[in-house]
C-alpha cells in the first residue's frame, strides 16, 4: 500500500459509497471497468479507500451509476478535494514512518477520530509521554536507528498537539487505560519515570483526558495483554466506521469489520470498569511517584 498522504476519513467515506452503488447496480469492476476505462485495480482502491481518489474517476462513476444530481455526488466531490489535503506528518521522511509499522496509517487514522480509546502496555499511552520517556523507549527499547529519534520524538509532539487543538476539529479526546505495571516499569531511568508520572497527574487533569490504570489486584480481561487504539468518529452522516488498531513488534494491525470492532468496544468498556476510577488512578500513581526519591542521581563527593 502507497504512503498514505492525509486523513483517511473522506477517502473512507468515497469508499463506502462507491461500494455500495456497485452492490445496488449487481455490477463487478470488470463490467465497470468496461464502460469506464478505469482499471480494475484503480476501482478496487478507490473501493478500500486506498490510494489518492482522482476527481475525473469520481466524476466518471457518478455519471456510470446515474447519480448525477445527487446529495452524494456532491458530497463525493467535497470528500474528494478534502483528501487531496496533505496530512501533516508528509513533512517527515518517509523512511521513518514506513519502516516503524505503517507509522502513516495509523497517525491518518488519529487525525481526524473524535475519540481515542488506548490500552497501553507495557508502556504509558504514547500521547501522554514526556520527551525523555518516549526517547528512552524508542532508544533502548524499540532500537531505533539514532539518526530517526529526534524525527520520532517531534512526531510523538505532534500527535500530542491533537490533545489541545486541532484545524477543523475538536481536540482530539483520549480515554486511556494503562496497566499498573507501566507505572513501575523503569524506563531510561528511575528519574525519568518519576517526571513521567508527574506528568500523568497533570495531564489527567485535563477535561478531554480520561486515564484510568488496571491493578495488580483486578482479575484479568480480555484484550489486557496486548497494545491498542480503538478509533471513534462522529460523523454525521454515519458512514465512517469505528475501527481498531493494535500494535505488535512488526507494525500495526487493522481490525474494522464491524462485528470485531463492536467486540474491542465493549472490551476496552471492561478495562475501564475493572481499572480504578479517574481519582484513585491519580492517587496510585501519586502514591508511586512519591515513594520514589526526588533526588534520584548524586554526584559523589569529591
Amino acid at each position: 500500500m502507497p504512503q498514505v498522504s492525509g486523513p483517511l476519513g473522506p477517502r473512507r467515506r468515497i469508499a463506502t459509497i462507491l461500494s455500495e452503488w456497485r452492490r445496488e447496480s449487481g455490477k463487478s469492476l470488470a463490467e465497470v471497468w468496461e464502460v469506464t476505462l478505469i482499471s480494475t485495480s484503480k476501482l478496487s482502491r478507490l473501493e478500500n479507500a486506498e490510494g489518492k481518489p482522482q476527481l475525473r474517476d469520481v466524476r466518471d462513476l457518478v455519471r456510470y451509476y446515474g447519480k448525477e444530481g445527487t446529495p452524494e455526488a456532491s458530497r463525493l466531490e467535497r470528500w474528494v478535494k478534502a483528501a487531496e489535503v496533505p496530512g501533516w506528518w508528509t513533512n517527515f521522511d518517509d523512511e521513518v514512518l514506513q519502516d516503524y509499522g505503517r507509522l502513516d496509517i495509523h497517525l491518518a487514522y488519529e487525525a481526524d477520530a473524535a475519540v481515542e480509546r488506548v490500552y497501553a502496555l507495557p508502556f504509558v499511552p504514547a500521547l501522554l509521554q514526556t520527551d525523555a520517556y518516549a526517547e528512552a523507549v524508542y532508544r533502548d527499547m524499540k532500537r531505533r536507528p539514532e539518526d530517526q529519534i529526534g524525527e520520532l520524538i517531534d512526531i510523538r509532539r505532534k500527535r500530542q498537539e491533537a490533545l489541545k487543538e486541532r484545524a477543523g476539529l475538536d481536540p482530539l479526546k483520549l480515554i486511556a487505560v494503562t496497566h499498573e505495571c507501566t507505572l513501575r516499569q523503569t524506563v531510561g531511568s528511575p528519574k525519568i519515570l518519576r517526571d513521567q508520572l508527574g506528568e500523568l497527574l497533570v495531564r489527567s487533569q485535563e477535561e478531554n483526558v480520561s486515564l484510568y490504570v488496571f491493578p495488580f489486584s483486578a482479575k484479568p480481561v480480555f484484550t489486557m495483554t496486548c497494545r491498542y487504539a480503538y478509533f471513534e468518529y462522529q460523523d454525521p452522516e454515519d458512514l465512517e466506521q469505528d475501527l481498531v488498531h493494535i500494535e505488535t513488534p512488526e507494525g500495526f494491525w487493522t481490525i474494522d469489520d464491524p462485528v470485531r470492532v463492536g467486540e474491542y468496544r465493549k472490551a476496552h468498556d471492561s478495562l475501564v470498569d475493572s481499572s480504578l476510577n479517574e481519582d484513585d488512578s491519580r492517587t496510585l500513581i501519586q502514591s508511586i511517584r512519591d515513594s520514589m526519591p526526588p533526588s534520584l542521581t548524586r554526584l559523589s563527593p569529591i
